[in-house]
């Protein structure tokens, strides 16, 4: 839970420092903004059980829809008012709370990315969240994670964490979470005989 605050704090931080254009520039997630990221990261955390298991019936159950439409619902803030509500939910509650807030590191840690690699805006990933948040994207239901390490290998190079057994895909820890996560931007710092297997997986 503190590693997930820590992570909001830090994309609040950023998002503080983002010009319009920024703020509406594409970002990893095809179809969304950098302002849609972050309207999805934060549409959950005023949202009970109950209004996940309604939102869950009206998208048809399917995690997809359902993302699109709490997004929804949070697309006519300004810029400030998103900041905002991060800011006020910098310990993630409700759903995003589940498993000691590893749903909210995780997911904060990967779409912080979503945003930073195409406004071409690097940093290092402090290590302890990126150990805790490679670990629980291979158990996240709504990832594709384990299913693309599946018979292969992963070796982080530049920090202690491996997973699975067949040829190997090394590589810098963050590029390796966002490639498991379906991001091919990664693919191109990753290495190794496992590589064109994972690279098909996620290119599919």
């Amino acid at each position: 839970m503190e590693l997930a605050a820590a992570e909001r704090r830090d994309l609040a931080d950023l998002l503080g420092t983002l010009t319009a254009e920024q703020w509406n520039a594409p970002s990893l997630c095809e179809g969304w903004t950098v302002r849609d990221v972050v309207a999805h990261l934060i549409s959950y955390e005023e949202l009970g059980y109950p209004g996940i298991a309604g939102t869950l019936v009206r998208a048809g159950f399917r995690p997809g829809r359902m993302n699109e439409l709490r997004s929804e619902a949070y697309r006519d803030r300004t810029a400030t008012q998103l900041v905002g509500i991060l800011q006020a939910h910098e310990r993630p509650r409700g759903f995003t709370a589940a498993f000691g807030g590893a749903i909210g590191l995780t997911d904060c840690v990967i779409h912080h990315q979503d945003i930073r690699r195409p406004l071409v805006l690097p940093r290092a990933v402090p290590e302890e969240r990126l150990v805790e948040a490679l670990g629980f994207s291979l158990r996240a239901p709504v990832l594709p994670s384990k299913k693309n390490v599946a018979g292969i290998r992963a070796v982080a190079t530049d920090l202690d964490w491996q997973h699975g057994d067949g040829p190997e895909v090394t590589g810098p820890g963050e590029a390796l979470l966002m490639a498991l996560a379906g991001r091919a931007d990664a693919l191109s710092e990753l290495a190794g005989p496992g590589l064109p297997m994972l690279a098909d997986r996620v290119t599919a």
